[in-house]
């Protein structure tokens, strides 16, 4: 921990970005990872890029994420994946997105497996039994 203040630009950058994870601005993100921000940002709550976009149901934006290098298993503070985060919304193409590129249907609290179960979404469960 330090107690070194967080230059105000940067703070204004990183909102921005997080602002375009959030409402699926998929050129916008590309713009920003390729003037050097790292694809695993995250928020003070550990929410990353992935996570905002997945969450939001912004398919373009995950896939443009993943295909950076996104970690598809990082699990925010509260121990959630951006796979059960997009099960619990109900963003079917980004369910998909996520488990075509390998995420975990374990990892996390509650599990994507657990969420799938819970909301009687079968069909998920049959994209991790291949």
């Amino acid at each position: 921990m330090t107690d070194d203040p967080i230059d105000p630009r940067l703070q204004e950058i990183a909102q921005r970005v997080f602002d375009a994870a959030r409402s699926g601005e998929a050129s916008t993100l590309a713009a920003y990872l390729d003037a050097g921000v790292p694809v695993n940002l995250s928020t003070g709550t550990r929410d990353t890029l992935l996570m905002l976009a997945a969450y939001h149901g912004h398919a373009e934006a995950v896939q443009l994420l993943i295909d950076r290098g996104a970690d598809v298993d990082q699990l925010n503070e509260r121990g959630q994946s951006p796979v059960a985060g997009a099960i619990f919304k109900g963003e079917e193409a980004v369910v998909r997105i996520l488990a075509a590129a390998g995420a975990d249907p374990n990892a996390g609290h509650p599990t994507a497996v657990d969420s799938a179960k819970m909301f009687g979404r079968e069909d998920y469960l049959e994209l991790w039994r291949s």
